[in-house]
């Protein structure tokens, strides 16, 4: 048997056990996960909605993975490797061998350096700051929830929005901080931060921007502990809150990789088949650096898993992957109250490039165009918009060559060229971050799936951002036998 040992059991770590296992027909490999968090594998992508009430901490489960070649260990991790002798060492002290090592170690939350964040070097963050990386981190903000006055989120992108809008639907009076002169400014233009920043703003979630935080300001209770009271920014103003969220991006672990002195850049340097300077170790996922750069979304780990596994039970180097693959970069914002979408890239010096924004009705929306194809949009507030401009992106839709024609048959109510899930030809695309095709779906229905759930753990359709489960649910109602359960 050849041993696959992989160290990480996220979202792409559990998924490269899924696909290698699946992939090995031949029933040569064995496989071992090991896990640093003491639970089963989750969808990390829907941490934020947990926060936000949407779902309960034990709803975002991954579909299990039983096999017979496969052990998963919870609550283990790796404290060192030894490439010559081809083995790790848990930090319990037992040692596992290995033909060939996974690393899918993931990223963890990036903690800025300010002064009273930290009691000291490596000291513990003041009582009510919170991360936000691990189910451990969502649980422990929705404890704090309930029992803080005034919430404040140190950064301004996708997740902070999220974070902030969700602690605002338990309640919570919130201001984001943002350093940047826009929100969510590494995905739109100042036009569309500024409709967004209103957005908020109706939503009552307060918002300081262009200023950094400067100083998280502490008080000392009778037990010697420090808990946080506000944060001063960068031009003196102090931000009142006893929750502060930490939402300011992440950092690729890398520390293992380091110490087993393999070539670490801001991630583990791999080559466009994940493979490190050592043929017998891989790295995939967030900890990864690969030829054309980490995006950070879940799709380019997932890619990454199928192409490794390709590699390890044929032998054959499947093609490298394209730089942007169709749809791969939709950018969804699970905010509570307002709509962001994003996509492509917008303005394009090759594009034809319009945009309508409407700060009173909270809508913007961009498009940009090249020849009959859409190679970029936002959409803010208009989400029957969105919807069909991701579809036309995604499946690569013809359309009329003029932009302006484009967005104002939109916004006038008639749908963009879309055909219903209902009706698209087995191969087209349901679930774009698993690749999930109508056919895959049909197939799982006819061998029994009769709910999301059951189509998830034959086809791992709905298991990413989640955006596919209203198409999932019509083709079960389409597809499914009137005589079954239901």
């Amino acid at each position: 048997m050849t041993r696959v040992l992989v160290v990480g059991a996220g979202m792409v770590g559990a998924r490269v056990a899924d696909d290698l296992l699946a992939a090995d027909s031949a029933g040569r490999l064995d496989v071992t996960v090991l896990g640093a968090e003491a639970t089963t594998p989750y969808n990390r992508v829907l941490l934020s909605d947990v926060v936000a009430g949407r779902y309960a901490a034990s709803e975002i489960g991954l579909p299990p993975l039983p096999h017979d070649r496969l052990a998963v260990h919870e609550g283990v991790t790796v404290a060192s490797v030894d490439r010559a002798d081809r083995s790790v060492t848990t930090s319990d002290g037992r040692r596992l061998r290995y033909d060939f090592l996974v690393l899918a170690t993931g990223a963890r939350a990036r903690v800025p350096d300010l002064p009273g964040l930290r009691g000291g070097e490596g000291g513990a963050l003041p009582a009510g700051v919170h991360p936000l990386r691990t189910l451990g981190d969502a649980t422990a903000v929705v404890a704090a929830s309930r029992t803080a006055r005034r919430a404040v989120v140190l950064g301004g992108g996708v997740l902070g929005l999220e974070v902030a809008t969700g602690l605002r639907r338990r309640g919570l009076p919130v201001v984001v901080v943002h350093p940047g002169a826009g929100l969510m400014d590494r995905q739109i233009g100042s036009q569309a931060a500024d409709v967004l920043a209103r957005s908020l703003h109706d939503l009552g979630v307060g918002h300081r921007l262009g200023r950094g935080a400067s100083e998280v300001v502490t008080t000392t209770g009778a037990d010697g502990r420090r808990a946080v009271e506000g944060v001063r920014l960068s031009d003196g103003e102090v931000v009142p809150a006893d929750l502060l969220v930490v939402t300011a991006g992440t950092v690729p672990d890398t520390d293992l990789a380091r110490g087993a002195g393999l070539a670490v850049g801001r991630g583990v340097l791999v080559d466009e088949h994940s493979r490190t300077a050592d043929p017998r170790v891989f790295a995939v996922g967030d900890c990864a650096e690969p030829p054309e750069g980490g995006t950070g979304l879940v799709a380019q780990g997932w890619a990454q898993s199928a192409r490794l596994a390709e590699l390890l039970t044929s032998g054959t180097r499947p093609p490298a992957p394209a730089p942007t693959p169709a749809g791969d970069d939709v950018v969804r914002v699970k905010a509570h109250g307002v709509d962001v979408v994003t996509m492509g890239v917008s303005g394009g010096a090759d594009a034809r490039t319009v945009a309508l924004s409407d700060p009173a009705a909270g809508r913007h929306v961009e498009v940009s165009v090249v020849g009959d194809r859409l190679v970029g949009a936002t959409c803010i507030g208009s989400p029957d918009v969105a919807a069909d401009l991701v579809v036309a992106y995604t499946r690569r839709t013809p359309l009329p060559t003029d932009p302006a024609r484009l967005l104002l048959t939109a916004l006038a109510g008639e749908p963009v060229a879309r055909v219903p899930v209902t009706e698209m030809p087995d191969e087209g695309v349901v679930c774009r971050c698993s690749s999930v095709t109508k056919g895959a779906i049909r197939a799982a229905v006819a061998d029994g799936a009769h709910d999301v759930a059951e189509v998830a753990a034959r086809t791992r359709a709905s298991t990413g951002c989640g955006s596919c489960r209203a198409d999932v649910c019509a083709l079960l109602a389409a597809l499914t036998p009137a005589d079954a359960p239901a």
